[in-house]
């Protein structure tokens, strides 16, 4: 029904920013919670941020604070800013859109990216 496609990653240096796209297609954003994810090596996919069908935003404890979770629907994209990073915050970014309710679980998300790769240098 939707598909989504993330941009934005690259190499960084630590405490450094970036922001992270998801472009919708296919279906209308605000039918959707909207959340990111991220997989490390070694690591099991980690719920990072969702922003619910009010507009509500959550983070995990890990990157709030520093990062935010901004929609745009004239652009039908979100976003995922990114500031003070860490070399912790190194992974592959998903975004996922969802109709359920269980937000924090990425086995509840319908609809996934492909990711895009965020590195952090020390």
């Amino acid at each position: 029904q939707v598909q989504l496609a993330e941009s934005g990653g690259g190499l960084v240096q630590a405490g450094g920013s970036l922001t992270l796209s998801c472009a919708a297609s296919g279906g209308r954003l605000s039918d959707y919670a909207m959340g990111w994810f991220r997989h490390a090596p070694g690591k099991e996919r980690e719920f990072v941020a969702v922003i619910r069908w009010s507009g509500r935003t959550e983070y995990a404890d890990s990157v709030k604070g520093r990062f935010t979770i901004p929609r745009d629907n004239a652009k039908n994209t979100v976003y995922l800013r990114m500031f003070s990073l860490k070399p912790d915050d190194t992974a592959a970014y998903y975004c996922a859109a969802t109709t359920r309710f269980a937000l924090y679980t990425a086995a509840e998300y319908e609809y996934w990216g492909q990711g895009t790769q965020v590195t952090v240098s020390s």
